[in-house]
């Protein structure tokens, strides 16, 4: 049994994330002092290289399909991405506890309530994987085509596999493998970026179309916050878990929030400009296949080469992140092994989205749908934090039978409730129109609360409940600066 030694204020051995293993051997469990490494800074580089990505000129053109003009689509992606505050907040808590985030869920969930919460968030950890494969075999498909090869099903299926086996090599590698290859592809997409919208200003009509009304612009926002500094809480602390705990917390949130904000930003507005694009707009104002018609070959094959790897890096964020949430629920699998079934299960279910007609609903819908659970998730893990002012019994968080937060069977049926009443507001505002319309939005002209409401009622319910007790366990705490395994 591991050993518990407290005091906040020993010094920290520190160092570059360069001191770390090629190979990352750490699963879910604790990251000791010994083995932290790195700065804000890190975390501001790695948030850069997976998010200055494609995915996030699709978003920005996929809002622009909703109806909004350019300037009604940039004012939406200017605020919406001020999230990436929240992303900094929810990166605070990996320093503090040594582990990861769903992981850390277990302070408020407990560790038999928090599995739930780990099941929808490996879902969408593989959603967003498979977004990403898809993304990977159209860019494939687009420069076949280029080549006048043509996409059979074969070759559709052989870009598939290809691709699922690509995907899962940097995952396996590690943290280390990670910030590094992130880091490194900045500097090429911000190249890329700026010809990108070089090219694109003559081809632009940026004040076509007619004003949309205020629900259109909430149903954009909803996918903004989705894809952007809302939907990353999730991710997180599995890559700020390797900080020292007395890193600097208003350095860590103002890394990760520029780090996300700048990228997610301006190629989201880069997206919502290419839409006004009429070819573009015909291709279905996609980053991929909309362009094929627009712009030259000698920067569309290149552009289509760089995504594909730039694509591979984003989607190891969240290969990463949802095999450390399946270790959450299965705690004996590896993290090895769980990077090969995800990779199984988003292969499998990209084949379906590919052979189907209907991408740009899959990607909307799933933006719209997670936030069901995710709009109150974030909120009740943020107050939780601060309840117990950032003290987490590190000791407890490890132990899934019993310790602090084993409480009631293992289950904090406080957290439970505020989540279930969180999930019933966010559903109840949602509209995803035509999967889902709720009478709440009919009466509002189609607007789009879900992620405010899901956020307000599950995180003033958790609150009421917890405000009291979640103090009180904070004091009772154990904080973890190193876990020693006894003398053998």
């Amino acid at each position: 049994m591991a050993t518990v030694a407290s005091d906040l204020g020993t010094t920290l051995p520190g160092g570059s994330v360069a001191d770390e293993p090629t190979f990352e051997v750490r699963g879910i469990d604790y990251i000791p002092l010994s083995e932290r490494r790195g700065g804000p800074l890190d975390l501001a580089w790695m948030w850069a290289g997976a998010l200055f990505n494609v995915e996030y000129v699709v978003y920005g053109a996929l809002i622009m399909s909703f109806g909004l003009r350019f300037w009604q689509a940039a004012l939406v992606i200017v605020i919406g991405n001020l999230s990436y505050i929240v992303t900094g907040l929810g990166s605070l808590q990996g320093p503090r506890a040594g582990t990861a985030a769903f992981t850390i869920n277990r302070a408020p969930f407990g560790p038999a309530g928090a599995r739930l919460i780990s099941g929808f968030n490996w879902i969408t950890q593989v959603g967003y994987e498979i977004e990403g494969l898809a993304l990977v075999v159209l860019a494939g498909l687009a420069l076949f085509n280029k080549a006048g090869v043509g996409s059979s099903t074969g070759l559709k299926i052989a870009l598939i596999v290809v691709a699922a086996c690509v995907q899962l090599t940097l995952p396996l590698f590690g943290h280390k493998a990670m910030l590094r290859i992130l880091r490194l592809m900045v500097f090429p997409f911000v190249g890329l970026f700026i010809v990108f919208t070089i090219l694109s200003i003559g081809k632009v009509h940026l004040g076509a179309g007619h004003n949309a009304s205020f629900a259109e612009m909430l149903a954009g926002l909803a996918i903004i916050l989705s894809a952007g500094g809302y939907g990353w809480v999730m991710n997180a602390n599995d890559f700020s878990r390797y900080l020292p705990p007395d890193t600097s917390p208003k350095k860590i949130v103002w890394s990760v929030a520029l780090g996300g904000y700048i990228p997610s930003t301006l190629l989201s507005l880069l997206g919502a400009a290419l839409f006004t694009i009429p070819a573009v707009a015909a291709g279905g104002g996609g980053a991929v296949s909309g362009l094929t018609h627009a712009f030259a070959g000698w920067f569309l094959v290149p552009y289509l080469v760089f995504i594909i790897f730039q694509l591979f890096a984003i989607n190891s964020v969240d290969l990463y992140s949802s095999g450390l949430t399946l270790q959450a629920i299965v705690p004996r699998i590896k993290r090895w092994q769980c990077v090969l079934i995800d990779t199984a299960v988003a292969g499998a279910l990209t084949a379906y989205t590919v052979f189907s007609s209907g991408f740009n609903t899959f990607i909307t819908d799933f933006l719209e749908f997670m936030l069901i659970w995710i709009s109150p998730w974030v909120a009740i893990y943020l107050i939780d934090f601060f309840l117990r002012r950032g003290r987490y019994d590190t000791g407890s968080l490890m132990d899934t039978a019993r310790g602090l937060y084993y409480r009631n069977g293992g289950v904090n049926w406080a957290a439970i409730a505020a989540q279930l009443i969180g999930m019933l507001a966010a559903a109840s505002f949602l509209n995803a129109y035509p999967a889902w319309t709720s009478p709440l939005t009919n009466a509002t002209n189609g607007a789009d609360a879900s992620v405010f409401m899901g956020a307000l009622f599950g995180g003033a319910v958790y609150f009421v409940l917890a405000r009291r007790f979640v103090p009180k366990e904070a004091e009772r705490s154990v904080i973890a600066t190193e876990l020693t395994e006894p003398a053998r």
